[in-house]
């Protein structure tokens, strides 16, 4: 058996919440957690300001069934079988999408993981240096290939914030992760730890209070 590899053209759907404008503060890139949509995790960004914030969800690629009753469909963004070939698609994709939605004039911008998005987030950031206000890291772990020299580029006005929940499923990898950025300073004078009272799931408190700031 011989596995073999062919390149093709491909398209994907991504979601945006509200309308860029002269009055936007915050843009937001957000990557959503594995089982979701990105038309459904807009959702947890609606009690915002729509004139302050602008919202992009790429859409990960790979969709599936949930549940035995095959009536909702859900998405994730790899897994563990060619995942080197697949992030170099995976980071493709959203380099179209922020070339699609960059604003010529980038007001504060925050970048956001959430569970499986973390990875993605993060290794986004890392390969194309892209420079953010606020990076954060929500109940996700980090991809065994990063460490802190990926993250040198960073200004020292970025941001970044790892939070989960201290009820959440997978809170030993929650705080495996919490010890390795410590223990490794992959960020630094950058990061600071928030823990809340909840499970696995988006913190809606912490995000409305971060378009605040």
């Amino acid at each position: 058996m011989i596995e073999k590899q062919v390149t093709y053209t491909t398209s994907n759907t991504y979601t945006t919440l509200n309308t860029y404008s002269a009055k936007t503060k915050n843009v937001w890139l957000v990557f959503h957690g594995m089982g979701y949509l990105s038309t459904y995790f807009s959702k947890y960004f609606k009690e915002l300001n729509a004139e302050e914030n602008f919202i992009i969800v790429p859409q990960a690629p790979s969709k599936f069934y949930l549940g035995k009753e095959f009536r909702h469909v859900g998405a994730n963004w790899l897994t563990r079988v060619n995942t080197a070939e697949d992030t170099k698609n995976v980071l493709s994709y959203i380099d179209s999408v922020w070339k699609a939605e960059k604003p010529e004039i980038l007001p504060r911008f925050i970048v956001m993981g959430y569970s499986q998005g973390v990875s993605i987030a993060m290794r986004w950031l890392a390969s194309r240096k892209i420079q953010c206000n606020e990076l954060v890291l929500h109940s996700g772990g980090i991809p065994k290939e990063l460490n802190s020299k990926d993250f040198e580029y960073l200004s020292e006005h970025c941001k970044v914030t790892y939070i989960y929940g201290d009820k959440d499923q997978y809170i030993t990898e929650a705080k495996k992760t919490e010890e390795t950025l410590k223990g490794d300073s992959i960020f630094g004078q950058h990061l600071s730890i928030q823990v809340f009272k909840g499970v696995h799931e988006v913190n809606t408190q912490f995000i409305n209070h971060l378009a605040e700031k």
